[in-house]
Parts: C-alpha cells; structure tokens; sequence
C-alpha cells in the first residue's frame, strides 16, 4: 500500500490530477484543489503550510458543528469499540432504532416511519419509489409522473435529476432521455395569488398522472439559491389533498435548523406525506440519509401485490453513522441551535450589505444561517474563490452566486470576515 502522508503537497497534486476524479470537474482536473492536512473547529488547515481557512461551506451544508467536535468523536470511538457495520437485512441494532425515534419527535406531526439511506439522492430515489409504489399497490397504475417547480435541484442520481430544473441546470445533458416530469414556474420571492392558482391548476390538470408534487421548502438550494414564501407549502398541500396527489419536501439542504426552524416545512405549519433529510444528519461526519413517510404511505404500499419496499442499499441503517447522527442531534438539541442561527444570520446581513454598492450584484438575500449574492453574471469561480482566500475564508461560488452557509459554531469574528471574503469575491469574481 503506498504511504503518501510524507509527499510534497506538488507531487500529492500530480497524483491527484492523474487519478482522482473531482464533483463537477474534468479528468484529468484543469484547476489544482487546495489540499487540507487537518480540520478543527471552523477551520481547515492547509497542507502547504499557508496557514488555516476559515470554512464558509460547511463542507457542503453539512457540518453543523465544526470539525473534529470531541462529542461526535466519542460517539465514533465508542462505537467503533462495538461493531462499525452489520447488514440491515433481518438485523437491528440500538443505534438504527434510536436514530429513526429521533426523527419522527423532531419531525413534523404525521412522519411515523423511517427508511435509512446512503445519501441525500438515494433518499430522494426511495421517496419516489414510494410514491410510484403507493399508486401501484392501489391498482392506479397511471399515476406516475412528478410536479415540481423549476430552478430546484435534487441530486446526482436518475429520478432526481429528472425533478431538477431540465432547462440550464446542471442536468440538461440528460433532457429526452430522463423521465418526463410536469413543471411549473418557479416560485416568487413574495406571495402571488396567481401564482398559487397556476400551482392549483397544474396540480388539477395532470391529477390523474401525478404520483406526487416534490419540492424543496422555503429554500431552492443548488438550483439558485433562491427563498419563496411558505405560502406556498400550504398551497400545495390543500391542492394535494383536494385531488389525491401525494406531496414530498425534499429538506436535504434545509433540515436541522439551516433556515431557522428545525424543518423548513414548519415555517409553514404543514406536513408532506413524505420527507427526505440528510447532509447535516451526522454533522458532516459520514454519509447517511432518511425518508421518512405517514402511515398512510407506509400501509398503501403494504396492501400491494408487492407488499415491502423493494430498496436495501448495502450499507443501510450503518450503525457508526447513525451512533454519529445520534449524537450530532443531541448536540444540536442540547443547545439554542435558534439562537445560534439567528446570530450568524444577523452577522451575515450586517456584513454583506456593502455589496449591494458592488458593480454587477443583483441581490443581496439572508435566511436563517445562509447568505446568498446573486450577480448578474456567471462568476469566475477560481477569481471569486482565489478572493475568498486572501480574506482566510473557503467559499465555492457557482453559476451566478456567491453564498456562504457557516456551521452553528462560527463566532461573530469568523462570521464578519466570512462576510468580507463573500463580498471580496462579489467584487473579484
């Protein structure tokens, strides 16, 4: 096995570009990473002994909690100590068990039941299966398209990439050969009345074909970055249940507290029948996601001629990531997650205001712990990011915005100079 701890952070890129296939990116790669040696706290040090970058990313919307958090590593350890997988086929264990009681408390009203899944996309996938499946167990084989808005994103994978948005998206590559879904404008900021009547009547018009609506709530996060009011949750819930479609909020990006109620489906007092989590799940620790749906969807597709979900990814229900996810929930429990929210997104509005002043910025938006800036043109990510970097800051601007979304944990320091380098990259980018 080679040992490449001691390679000089050239040759480690060399090696990099030659074998490693980054998200997004060609192969071979075109820009060098960065290379982190280590992470604590809100900072990721870098290997070549530049110094440390304050972390604006969250790894990805991820680690609520910073990194190396002595609370998750213990509960790592300590199940390592016991076993760190065993197949969920015909098997349970305590750590599963607890994980899935602690999502339907904190859960909306109505989620009773959990399927634990690899990813976020994968959750996504199993979401969709159990809304096709539901109809097929109720004999209404024709309901098997989806509706949704445009300018989301769902994941990577086949049926979520169907369900994000087919025009300028990062999946249009795939337009002709994806499912063909039904979609509808995407929402206002504020709200329309005319919009929720086209969100009623598309709903009416294709009832007979949907299996269910899917949204992300409150916030579209990889789409755009755009916020839309939770007026239109409970539009879409009444116009759900009037014609007998099934509703699914997709709170990958949104859950855990990221927009200032724990769910963003609270923001508008409404439960989907299905609901999918994930990234900060585990505090960005590992890979683990949920679904979680009412009983009414677990006992549709109970009385089917197939009567069980016919999904089991390997590494379902993996105790070590649940043991982490546990103990990433108690922490976030256990403290004012609100107020922490709260005072980053004050911090955030304060701090990127200069850069309503800056040249080709369109909008300016904060929601919860998220900071968005929209430019009015594509943004050159390694100009923005090179910005970002002298500020001491990691962002990874894309399309038109440059946003940042910090742990819970970033002090109010860190939360001003992560605001300079959003502006500085605004500016450079």
């Amino acid at each position: 096995m080679p040992d490449l701890s001691g390679l000089p952070v050239s040759e480690l890129l060399e090696l990099d570009r030659r074998h490693v296939w980054h998200p997004y990116g060609p192969m071979p790669g075109r820009v060098d990473p960065l290379v982190v040696e280590s992470a604590s706290g809100v900072r990721l040090r870098m290997a070549d002994g530049s110094g440390e970058l304050v972390d604006g990313m969250s790894s990805w919307w991820s680690a609520i909690h910073g990194y190396n958090h002595p609370v998750l590593n213990e509960a790592a350890r300590e199940q390592l100590g016991r076993m760190s997988h065993v197949m969920f086929g015909g098997l349970t264990h305590e750590p599963a068990v607890r994980l899935a009681k602690l999502l339907v408390d904190m859960s909306p009203e109505g989620l009773e039941h959990v399927f634990l899944a690899d990813s976020g996309s994968v959750s996504v996938e199993v979401a969709v299966k159990m809304c096709l499946q539901y109809w097929r167990s109720l004999g209404r084989t024709g309901k098997q398209r989806l509706l949704t808005w445009r300018g989301g994103y769902h994941g990577d994978t086949w049926q979520p990439m169907s369900v994000c948005d087919p025009e300028g998206g990062m999946h249009d590559l795939w337009s002709g050969i994806l499912p063909r879904q039904v979609f509808v404008d995407a929402p206002p900021a504020e709200y329309d009345e005319s919009y929720a009547d086209q969100l009623r009547g598309a709903i009416e018009r294709h009832a007979d074909e949907l299996a269910a609506v899917i949204v992300e709530p409150v916030v579209q996060g990889a789409g755009g970055m755009r916020f839309h009011s939770p007026a239109y949750l409970r539009v879409l819930r009444e116009a759900c249940d009037a014609h007998d479609v099934l509703l699914v909020f997709d709170e990958i990006a949104t859950g855990f507290g990221r927009t200032g109620t724990m769910f963003a489906a609270e923001h508008a007092g409404v439960t989907p029948d299905v609901m999918c989590v994930g990234k900060a799940l585990t505090g960005g620790y590992m890979t683990m996601a949920a679904t979680l749906c009412t009983p009414r969807v677990a006992d549709g597709i109970s009385r089917g001629e197939v009567p069980v979900l016919a999904h089991g990814p390997t590494f379902m229900g993996n105790p070590l990531a649940a043991s982490v996810a546990c103990a990433s929930i108690g922490l976030l429990l256990a403290q004012d997650w609100l107020a922490e929210v709260e005072r980053i997104g004050t911090g955030l509005r304060e701090g990127l205001a200069p850069a309503r002043e800056l040249a080709g910025v369109r909008d300016v938006r904060v929601l919860g712990a998220i900071g968005v800036v929209q430019l009015d043109h594509e943004v050159d990510m390694k100009a923005a990011t090179d910005a970002a970097v002298r500020e001491g800051v990691w962002l990874r601007p894309f399309r038109d915005l440059v946003y940042t979304m910090p742990p819970y944990v970033t002090g109010d320091e860190d939360v001003a100079r992560i605001a300079r380098a959003v502006c500085a990259a605004a500016r450079e980018g």
